[in-house]
C-alpha cells in the first residue's frame, strides 16, 4: 500500500482537529503494533468502497499501521446474486431473482477461492475487515483462522420490508460469529444482529485525491474539453489535458456559458438516472436555459455491477423519447476508467463546472457524490433518503426532496437554485465547511482506529 502523508491535512483542518488526528494516529500505531489489518472487497476500481480504501489505507500505512488490501474474484453468477442482495438491502426487488438454496450454493462456492487465499495470508490475531454483501460469507473462514472478523456494510435502508428481510435472512447465518458489524447509519442495522456488536461509522472522501482536489477554472475547462465532455476550448499553459475521452450521447455539445445541472453516479436503478432525465425535461427545461449532464463510468469498467449496461440503455432510450425542445438539453457521458486518475479528474471537473449537482437516489447508503459536490462548494439537490439526509441540512447546505419519486418537487428545487444564485453560493460555502468538519478521512480513520483497538485489546490472549 502506497503511503500518503497525513500532514497534508494541516492546512485543511482546524488546529484542534489536526491535533486530535495526530494523537489518534500515534495511539493506533502503538496499540496495533504487530497486528496486520486486512481489507477485502469485490473490486479494485469503480464505486465508492474502492475509492475510500485507496485513500484510507494510504494514510493508515503512512501512520505506521500494517494494512493490506485484497480483492476477491467472482464470476457473473456470483455478481448476479450479490447485486440481488444489494438491491434488496435497499428495499428494491432488483432483477426479481431467487435468494434460495441455489443462490447460497453459488455464493459459497464462489467465495471458496478467496477463503483459501486468506488462509495462506492471515495470521491469528490479525483483523480482517470484510466489505459489503460480496464478502459476508467469509466471516466463518476468518474466525477459523483465529483472526478478528469485522463486516462493514455500506448499504441499507431506513425502512425494512419483505425484500430487505430476504437479504438479511440470506446473510445472517454467515454473520453469526462476527466480532463487529459497521453501518453508515444506526437505522441500517438489522434485527437479528447483536446490538452490542453494531457500530456506526459514516464514510468519507479524500480531499487530496484527483477526484476532490481543488481545480482552477482553467484546469476544469482543459479537462472537460480534452475529454470531450464539452466543446474544445483553449488549453492554458500548465493545465492538465487528458489522453482518454468520454463517450457522449447528445445532439450537440453543451453550449459555452450555459448553466449545467449534473448527476454523477454509477448506472444503477437506485440512483434513478431516468427519473433525473424525465424530471429535468418536464420541470426545468421551460423555466431555465440550463443543460443536464448525467455522467457515469464506462459500463465495461465496474466488475461487480452486472446491471450497468441495461440501465445505461434505459437512459439512452429515455433521452431519445424526450420532446424536441428538451432532448438537445440532455447529455449523457460515459467516463472511461482505463486510467482511474483521469476518470477521477473528469468527475472532479464535471462537479466543479456544474451550477447545481443532483443526486436523486431512490435509496442510498451514504452518497459519496453528495459529499464530493459539497466539498467543491456546489449546492446540492438530493433525495431525503439514507445517509444523504445526514450530510445535507435542508435550506442551509442544499435542498432535500421529501419524495424521491416526485419529479415536480425535484424540478422545483433545481429551479430554485438556478434562479437564486446568491442563495446557492451561500449553501455551497456552508456545504464545504460541513464536509471539512464531518466527512473527511481524519475523522473516518480515527473512528476505525478506535474500533480496531477495542477489538484487539478485548480479545482473549
Amino acid at each position: 500500500m502506497q503511503p500518503d502523508p497525513p500532514d497534508r491535512f494541516r492546512d485543511v483542518l482546524s488546529g484542534e482537529q489536526y491535533a486530535e488526528f495526530q494523537a489518534a494516529g500515534r495511539q493506533a500505531a502503538r496499540r496495533l503494533r504487530g497486528v496486520t489489518v486486512w481489507h477485502v472487497n469485490s473490486t479494485a476500481r469503480g464505486g465508492g468502497v474502492a475509492e475510500m480504501l485507496r485513500s484510507l489505507l494510504g494514510y493508515a500505512a503512512a501512520g505506521g499501521l500494517d494494512v493490506r488490501w485484497l480483492v476477491l474474484r467472482g464470476g457473473p453468477e456470483f455478481f448476479d446474486v450479490t447485486k440481488r442482495i444489494h438491491n434488496r438491502l435497499h428495499g428494491s426487488a432488483g432483477d426479481g431473482g431467487d435468494l434460495g438454496p441455489d443462490a447460497q450454493a453459488v455464493y459459497r462456492g464462489s467465495l471458496a477461492p478467496a477463503a483459501t487465499d486468506l488462509a495462506g495470508r492471515v495470521a491469528p490475531g490479525d483483523v480482517v475487515v470484510l466489505h459489503d454483501p460480496q464478502t459476508a460469507g467469509l466471516v466463518p473462514d476468518v474466525r477459523r483462522l483465529g483472526a478478528i472478523a469485522v463486516w462493514r456494510c455500506h448499504v441499507g435502508t431506513d425502512l425494512s420490508n419483505e425484500l430487505t428481510e430476504q437479504a438479511w435472512n440470506f446473510l445472517l447465518p454467515h454473520l453469526a460469529d462476527v466480532d463487529a458489524t459497521v453501518f453508515s447509519r444506526r437505522q441500517f442495522a438489522w434485527s437479528g444482529l447483536d446490538p452490542d456488536r453494531v457500530h456506526v461509522i459514516a464514510p468519507s472522501i479524500d480531499a487530496f485525491s484527483p477526484k476532490n482536489r481543488d481545480l482552477s477554472e482553467g484546469a476544469v475547462w482543459s479537462i472537460l474539453s480534452s475529454s470531450g465532455v464539452v466543446p474544445a476550448a483553449p488549453t492554458l499553459e500548465g493545465t492538465p489535458a487528458l489522453s482518454t475521452r468520454a463517450t457522449m450521447v447528445e445532439d450537440l455539445p453543451v453550449p459555452t456559458g450555459a448553466p449545467v445541472v449534473a448527476q454523477v453516479s454509477r448506472w444503477d436503478r437506485l440512483k434513478d438516472p431516468v427519473g433525473v432525465i424525465e424530471g429535468f425535461a418536464a420541470h426545468v427545461v421551460r423555466a431555465s436555459d440550463a443543460h443536464l449532464l448525467v455522467a457515469g463510468p464506462g459500463i465495461d469498467s465496474v466488475a461487480d455491477d452486472p446491471e450497468g449496461a441495461e440501465v445505461l440503455d434505459q437512459c439512452v432510450e429515455a433521452r431519445a423519447g424526450l420532446p424536441a425542445e428538451a432532448r438537445p438539453r440532455v447529455h449523457l457521458a460515459c467516463l472511461p476508467m482505463n486510467d482511474p486518475d483521469e476518470n477521477a479528474l473528469m468527475v472532479n471537473a464535471v462537479q466543479h463546472h456544474a451550477e447545481v449537482v443532483v443526486q436523486k437516489s431512490l435509496a442510498e447508503g451514504f452518497g459519496l457524490t453528495v459529499a464530493e459536490a459539497m466539498w467543491k462548494a456546489r449546492p446540492v439537490v438530493a433525495s431525503r433518503v439514507g445517509g444523504i439526509q445526514d450530510q445535507v441540512e435542508h435550506g442551509r447546505t442544499g435542498l432535500l426532496v421529501a419524495d424521491p419519486e416526485d419529479l415536480a418537487e425535484f424540478g422545483e428545487e433545481v429551479r430554485v437554485l438556478l434562479e437564486q444564485r446568491d442563495r446557492a453560493a451561500a449553501m455551497g460555502h456552508a456545504a464545504r465547511e460541513t464536509v471539512r468538519d464531518h466527512y473527511l478521512a481524519p475523522r473516518h480513520l480515527r473512528q476505525y482506529a478506535e474500533l480496531l483497538e477495542e477489538l484487539v485489546e478485548s480479545r482473549p490472549s
